[in-house]
């Protein structure tokens, strides 16, 4: 099993370009489901999550021709409607063809996904959705069946707010009978692509970026290029990265607006920011400050920054709270970062972080993808040599990742 070494306390310097986003990439690769000509999507990630998504369409019958960095979907041969478990419980992104499936080939079964390291992420809501829009679903064998000869337009309120089951809906409605109204849909950027895109192919939406979205049904979708946002989270880490250990960076290819209460945060922290059109430039003197984190749904502060922003207070000056509102076992990168002599006290959905002097390398184990981000961070500032074991979480999310931190100077290498 790979493993990564990082010999920590140089600060990153220096200029990385921002890889398109995964949480954009996967639910837009699969909106090829919805028409049978071509849609060529560009800066694509190169993750292993992209892989495995790629791999599922084929077997279904798309075609995809990669170049790099983008890849060319062609719908018009898909024969098989199902999503097996072996693909499902890799990547529960995969849910995401249960919507373009149903909706254009009025049949579709997918796996009911495994369990998740960080909690439950129930797929209820996508499910009570399509039978809101004329669905017959049945649960067999560990499958979710759904069927129906066209779907309806329907007015849909989700219980809790859900990226995925926003995004499964809005494909569904895109080809259904009538006027869909997705009300407490949710506002993230990777939302707002996936309405772009649907349009370029011929889709009628209004109302992505709020929680009330509207799908007038069509006929048919049509093909398209669309390229892939930049990706928020990556561009996050490596901020705190930076930030953490006294860096000076230039990110290119990004966006600021999608990451208004992250750069707050960091502004708080003590980093100097300043943007330029795709760029941002961040530049940390002395020690940060500690910051106070609430995780919940966009525009508030991202979940998937919630473990990197642990690390930069674990060395911060002060004390800070963490509190954790989506997911209810987002903490698993407590254990591993007390390893490295962090002060951390946890209790239900909030952690204390007292910031000390320094962190000491250590051997730890990455749990989930942005645990496996925040032990980078905290293996860059401490001191001596930190190993990060099942690694493979992080490729699931980062391209090349200590490819572009060797790249700012950090010393970093994969075992």
């Amino acid at each position: 099993m790979q493993k990564l070494a990082i010999q920590g306390g140089n600060p990153l310097q220096g200029e990385v370009r921002i890889s398109g986003a995964k949480n954009a990439a996967l639910p837009i690769m699969c909106a090829s489901l919805l028409t049978a000509e071509t849609l060529r999507l560009t800066n694509l990630p190169d993750l292993h999550d992209v892989g495995t998504m790629r791999k599922l369409l084929q077997q279904m019958g798309i075609t995809a021709k990669s170049a790099t960095g983008e890849i060319t979907f062609k719908g018009d041969k898909v024969e098989n409607w199902e999503a097996p478990y072996d693909m499902v419980k890799t990547m529960r992104a995969a849910i995401l063809v249960l919507g373009p499936l149903v909706t254009r080939f009025g049949d579709a079964r997918v796996s009911l996904p495994g369990g998740c390291a960080i909690g439950s992420r129930p797929v209820d809501l996508h499910i009570k959705g399509l039978q809101a829009m004329g669905a017959e679903i049945s649960i067999e064998h560990g499958y979710i069946h759904a069927k129906a000869k066209r779907l309806k337009g329907a007015r849909i309120f989700f219980d809790i707010v859900s990226v995925t089951g926003t995004e499964n809906l809005m494909m569904s409605a895109a080809l259904a009978d009538g006027v869909t109204v997705l009300e407490n849909s949710a506002r993230e950027p990777e939302v707002v692509d996936l309405a772009n895109c649907l349009r370029a192919m011929g889709a009628k939406i209004s109302g992505d970026g709020t929680d009330a979205i509207t799908i007038t049904g069509v006929e048919k979708l049509h093909g398209a290029h669309h390229r892939i946002m930049p990706d928020r989270i990556e561009s996050g880490t490596f901020l705190v990265a930076a930030t953490a250990t006294g860096g000076s960076i230039t990110l290119r290819e990004t966006r600021a607006d999608i990451l208004e209460t992250v750069l707050e945060k960091l502004t708080e922290a003590g980093a100097k920011i300043k943007v330029s059109g795709d760029s941002i430039h961040l530049e940390m003197n002395g020690r940060p400050k500690a910051v106070n984190v609430r995780t919940a749904p966009h525009p508030a502060f991202p979940t998937d920054m919630q473990a990197q922003f642990m690390a930069l207070n674990c060395i911060a000056e002060g004390s800070a709270i963490v509190i954790e509102t989506i997911f209810e076992n987002r903490f698993m990168h407590v254990q591993e970062l007390r390893r490295l002599g962090a002060h951390i006290d946890v209790e239900g959905n909030t952690s204390v972080v007292r910031g000390v002097d320094h962190l000491e390398g250590a051997t730890v184990m990455a749990t989930d993808l942005r645990a496996s981000a925040c032990l980078v961070i905290a293996g860059l500032v401490a001191q001596g040599e930190t190993v990060i074991d099942r690694i493979y979480h992080l490729d699931r999310g980062y391209e090349h990742i200590e490819a572009k931190l060797s790249q700012l100077g950090a010393n970093i290498r994969r075992l």
